[in-house]
């Protein structure tokens, strides 16, 4: 007997750095979302569609829940409530390596005030050396919130996936696919660019402008041969500049080249890629600034 096709809409939400964007790109079976040790990484509500002979789900990445003290930052809090709303299903993302606080509480409630059932997703499995030293952290979890499901997952070793994905299945409704098979995402390739460019400035720097790099992509040259991208990369102070541009440029060129290799595998097609460095002190507090960031509200010029 055929079983019935089942569609549906799953938010992945969680605290700072418990690995949402990883497990999103796992889950999916390819890069849609930027990755970094970093909190906040992620800045915009990140879809991904998964479609399977059985089933299509529409996950959405969220950045991480945090207080809100900046217009940045307050965006990204409303990007998180935005994505808890008429969704079938939500995965709440840990790191099992952290210990229960009261700011995962905090995150909790947030949770709690939908009617959406709340898978728990324990992430991070991989650097447990003892398994069982999950257990108290799933009671701590339990008697937060009664959560319908508890799965352990690694994302980067891509264990527990097979389970989740099924868990995942049994709170979809029966419905018709909501996109082609082969749509992966529904981010445009330019704003793409502009986050792979951010990550690897992220990976680059380390801990020297964690939160300090905005991207921006001034324009875009797409012919059959080669895209051409003229990115810029805002900063908020002068003394970070030297930094992303290292000496004698080494270190722009190389989150040039990072960047770009990772465009032609992602894009299928040969890149040209043209960074500039600006300051620009105060962005996170510039809403004109912010919209601009926004892949909704993106703009640039264009020529095809």
């Amino acid at each position: 007997m055929k079983t019935e096709f089942r569609s549906g809409f799953v938010s992945l939400i969680g605290r700072p750095n418990a690995g949402k964007s990883t497990l999103l790109n796992a889950l999916i079976g390819q890069k849609v979302a930027i990755v970094a040790d970093k909190p906040q990484t992620t800045r915009t509500s990140i879809q991904g569609v998964l479609t399977i002979p059985e089933a299509q789900i529409v996950f959405a990445d969220t950045p991480g829940i945090h207080k809100a003290n900046t217009p940045l930052n307050k965006r990204l809090m409303d990007t998180v409530r935005g994505a808890l709303e008429e969704r079938d299903l939500l995965l709440f993302v840990v790191d099992v390596g952290r210990k229960f606080t009261e700011d995962d509480r905090r995150a909790i409630d947030i949770a709690r005030r939908h009617e959406t059932p709340v898978v728990l997703v324990l992430n991070k499995i991989d650097l447990l050396k003892d398994k069982a030293h999950m257990l108290p952290l799933i009671e701590e979890y339990k008697a937060a919130f009664e959560f319908a499901e508890y799965v352990p997952v690694s994302s980067v070793k891509k264990l527990g996936l097979d389970e989740l994905r099924a868990v995942i299945l049994k709170y979809l409704p029966v419905g018709p696919a909501y996109f082609p098979e082969d749509y992966v995402t529904d981010q445009p390739e330019r704003f793409l660019a502009s986050e792979l460019i951010r990550e690897k400035v992220l990976l680059a720097t380390r801990q020297e402008v964690p939160h300090a790099v905005a991207v921006t992509v001034d324009r875009w040259e797409a012919t059959p041969k080669i895209t051409r991208i003229y990115a810029t990369i805002h900063l908020e102070r002068e003394g970070q500049k030297g930094i992303v541009i290292g000496q004698g440029g080494a270190m722009l060129k190389l989150i040039g080249t990072q960047a770009r290799h990772e465009m032609e595998r992602l894009f299928e097609v040969k890149v040209y890629l043209d960074l500039h460095v600006h300051v620009q002190p105060g962005w996170r507090n510039n809403r004109a600034f912010l919209n601009a960031l926004d892949w909704r509200t993106m703009t640039g010029e264009d020529d095809v």
